[in-house]
């Protein structure tokens, strides 16, 4: 991979809220600093539905010198709603890019999911409920490419007004994208679970056979026993209310950080071998989902893609102090991966190796 990253929420809006609350500038500024030092990543998608959350953090990501893919990723929109706040946001990226930062701007993610008009249904529990229910989706699946890329057609001609960087967009299998308007082809399905199998690693062919830089914008794996196999379904388990809080779990779960982190050492080598040109590990945390070390019924962290567990109660944590998290094992294991990259590129490693190996729960990275 040329480019190592991680996906950075800030605040999916849905049923009223976002999942990222609060959203202090000073926790992400600091945030960022450990995105690039720590973990050794080279870029971060900022992803996110308030326009002004999105250049803040990516101001605080360039700062960091971290590569910014800038990628807006709505929910409940309209069309025209999602093609204005696009070409805002891509005002926004270009001044940025034109200031000095390395960016990359994302047209949308995963449109025909979170915009209204594409699946049938108003909310997005009702979009994802198509998704669930085989004979609705047969029947919706075969109109959703033309009006995908009607769509993006639309958007990438506008947002090639104001922004000069590259472009991709964040896909779904089923959408059928067009990538001849774009620069990168991206792909948000970058999982592995037992129904897929070594599938996997055939989408990657298939996906940098379109001659163009091709990234995986999502993979990674939640933190409970189990939850490997299900890959990007791992927050199924959680039940949520009205307000998209969560309020238990389907079944009991057992918390499992050793099984996160095997599977991102597992995709990254797996990533690393491919063509792929730049991944991102889903995800830096999930601030709607907070660990409990109290009460394990309601330590939603397990079924969180982070690879920080932020703490419940407004609590700070220890290893990084003034923080509301702590690291978890896949946290140390991108540590280490992102060390070895860097001695790689210094002339360091001897051979070339650049493989990610077993780090041990509680062995802090070295800045």
């Amino acid at each position: 991979m040329r480019t190592f990253g991680i996906t950075y929420d800030t605040g999916f809006t849905n049923a009223g809220t976002t999942t990222r609350e609060p959203f202090d500038p000073a926790v992400v500024r600091r945030e960022m600093q450990i995105i690039r030092n720590e973990l050794g990543c080279d870029a971060v998608r900022v992803t996110g539905g308030d326009r002004d959350r999105l250049e803040a953090a990516a101001r605080h990501a360039a700062d960091a010198q971290l590569e910014v893919w800038y990628s807006p990723f709505t929910n409940g929109l309209t069309t025209g709603e999602l093609l204005d706040f696009l070409t805002d946001s891509a005002e926004r990226a270009e001044r940025l890019r034109r200031e000095g930062a390395e960016v990359v701007f994302l047209a949308g993610s995963e449109i025909s999911l979170f915009t209204v008009g594409m699946l049938p249904g108003d909310t997005f529990e009702e979009r994802a409920a198509v998704l669930a229910d085989p004979q609705q989706l047969r029947a919706a699946l075969p109109r959703i490419p033309a009006q995908v890329n009607a769509f993006l057609g639309k958007a990438v001609a506008a947002v090639r007004t104001t922004f000069g960087g590259r472009i991709g967009y964040a896909s779904l299998p089923f959408e059928g994208v067009d990538w001849a308007p774009f620069d990168i082809v991206a792909t948000d399905a970058g999982y592995r679970d037992a129904r897929t199998g070594d599938r996997l690693a055939d989408g990657l062919r298939a996906l940098t056979a379109h001659g163009k830089p091709a990234a995986v914008t999502e993979f990674g794996c939640t933190t409970y026993r189990g939850a490997a196999d299900v890959g990007g379904r791992g927050d199924a388990v959680i039940v949520w209310d009205d307000h998209a809080r969560p309020v238990r779990f389907t079944r009991p779960i057992t918390r499992d950080e050793q099984e996160q982190a095997a599977y991102l050492r597992e995709l990254i080598n797996l990533l690393d071998d491919s063509a792929i040109d730049a991944a991102f590990v889903n995800t830096f945390a999930r601030y709607d989902l907070p660990h409990s070390a109290a009460d394990d019924d309601r330590d939603f962290d397990k079924a969180s893609f982070g690879v920080v567990k932020v703490l419940d109660g407004g609590r700070t944590g220890i290893a990084y102090p003034g923080l509301p998290w702590e690291p978890k094992a896949a946290f140390y294991a991108l540590a280490e991966y992102g060390r070895s990259r860097s001695l790689m590129r210094s002339g360091s490693a001897a051979g070339g190796e650049g493989r990610v190996t077993v780090v041990r729960d509680g062995d802090h990275p070295t800045a």
